[in-house]
């Protein structure tokens, strides 16, 4: 069985240390992903593919954060907290299995633990924001039994 938290909280890792570290992706990848997952092929799949998928679309996914932060300029959030913006939001768009609740419960539960204990409400609340708007822009594209929220308020 995939630990997935594992997997996100090593991804945070690893996109924390591209900013910090200037080390090449390859480095990261090779170094703080392989010696998280080990030879588990499959959270291997979804920890490269996590990491790799928010690094292509970063900017698209900054942009969405910054349409939803009020009064502040995207460089002053806390670095963790726009790295697990940006892996959640990637989940939200890119990954169809994950459910968004599941994307969402994850993020809050990550960031609580590595950053600020305001940081919690601070990015529940940025991605619930970010959720309607992409759900109003038919972005959101969750294919299977328990993905799809079919509630008239969402």
């Amino acid at each position: 069985m995939i630990n997935r938290r594992l997997v996100r909280e090593t991804v945070l890792q690893s996109l924390y240390a591209i900013k910090q570290s200037g080390d090449s992706v390859q480095y990261i990848t090779d170094t703080i992903i392989k010696d998280a997952v080990g030879t588990d092929k499959e959270m291997r799949r979804f920890a490269e593919k996590l990491f790799f998928t928010t690094l292509e679309n970063e900017t698209e996914l900054e942009e969405i954060i910054i349409k939803h932060i009020q009064n502040w300029e995207i460089g002053r959030l806390a670095l963790i907290d726009r790295l697990v913006l940006k892996s959640a939001l990637c989940e939200f768009l890119f990954f169809e299995e994950i459910p968004t609740k599941v994307t969402i419960n994850e993020a809050i539960e990550i960031v609580k633990k590595f950053s600020t204990g305001k940081s919690g409400k601070f990015v529940n609340g940025i991605l619930d924001a970010s959720l309607e708007e992409l759900k109003k822009e038919g972005r959101i594209n969750k294919k299977g039994r328990g993905l799809v929220d079919h509630s008239p308020n969402k």
